[in-house]
């Protein structure tokens, strides 16, 4: 492959990151982590896995980031996950300082790198990747919107018994509670919803789509949701690596956009080979400025937050 992509963190979510990156054959990989061994039996086994899957991407597991160094793209997912009962914000001072580690040691070997956040709470983790790391804006992304927007496209799909491939849907906002679906701009092979279901119908899915990622870690009890998770930051480095100039709702830094400034928050963006190279603004309905302008308020707690923690 010609193309280097690092993935920090060997859990649940990292090594399905990497596993997708190999089979799509978008790019070698090097998966990172603190814990001795994991890394690099996790890299052997999807080696051992690529004869049978028929790709050529090589895996290298490692507990040190010298083998990151020139990486086209850096996903970041170490971190804990949530436990039952908790909120993404519970997990905001262990992450943080993870974060800050993880990204101060990627930028001194990979400074051309787009960064994708994954770390939650998303939002601020993404703050702090951009401030340690001196990258420009354009170069950190968050995943979250193109996760939430999936989770929002399933539960169209499930409600009314069409092929998740006729669904479309956009999610602002902050990664969290106080995330904004919006369902006129959601729609099935171009019709909006709201002319599909009725006004409750839809209320349950954006409540269930809000909830979504506390949904599966009240079932799962012992983790947090790792399939899409990672199927949304491949997606994402595709476009990046491919250069596909695609549409997706990222986390991304605004500097007067939506009214919001020095803020990461979930906006439409295009994503090319220089990570961010657009933030779409959409024209938004009174309640829905409302609805923005509250998450990004529950954002600017976080970043708050990050202070007081001399972050």
């Amino acid at each position: 492959m010609d193309k280097k992509v690092t993935v920090v963190g060997a859990g649940n979510v990292g090594a399905t990151v990497a596993q997708r990156i190999a089979e799509k054959e978008l790019a070698d990989v090097v998966l990172i982590d603190i814990v001795e061994g994991v890394p690099q039996g996790k890299s052997l086994d999807l080696m051992e896995a690529a004869p049978i899957e028929k790709h050529d991407a090589k895996l290298i597991g490692s507990n040190g980031y010298d083998e990151s160094a020139g990486s086209d793209i850096v996903i970041i997912t170490a971190g804990i996950p949530r436990k039952p009962g908790m909120s993404r914000d519970d997990l905001i001072s262990t992450n943080a300082g993870i974060m800050k580690n993880v990204t101060r040691e990627i930028a001194q070997r990979s400074p051309n790198a787009v960064l994708i956040i994954v770390s939650n709470p998303l939002d601020a983790m993404c703050q702090v990747a951009y401030d340690v790391s001196g990258f420009d804006k354009n170069k950190v992304v968050g995943m979250a919107g193109v996760l939430d927007s999936a989770r929002f496209r399933a539960f169209i799909a499930m409600e009314l018994n069409v092929s998740v491939e006729n669904t479309h849907a956009f999610v602002l906002g902050g990664h969290g509670d106080t995330m904004v679906p919006l369902p006129r701009y959601s729609t099935v092979a171009g019709i909006p919803i709201t002319e599909l279901m009725s006004k409750e119908r839809i209320a349950a899915l954006v409540d269930r789509t809000a909830n979504g990622g506390a949904e599966i870690v009240k079932l799962l009890k012992t983790g947090s949701a790792y399939y899409a998770p990672s199927a949304a930051a491949v997606e994402m480095a595709e476009a990046i690596l491919k250069d596909k100039k695609k549409i997706l709702p990222c986390a991304a830094y605004l500097k007067g956009e939506y009214g919001i400034s020095d803020l990461f928050i979930g906006v439409p963006v295009k994503l090319g080979a220089n990570g961010v190279e657009e933030i779409i603004e959409i024209k938004l309905l009174d309640e829905e400025k409302v609805a923005l302008k509250k998450s990004a308020a529950a954002v600017q707690e976080l970043k708050d937050k990050l202070k007081e923690l001399g972050i």
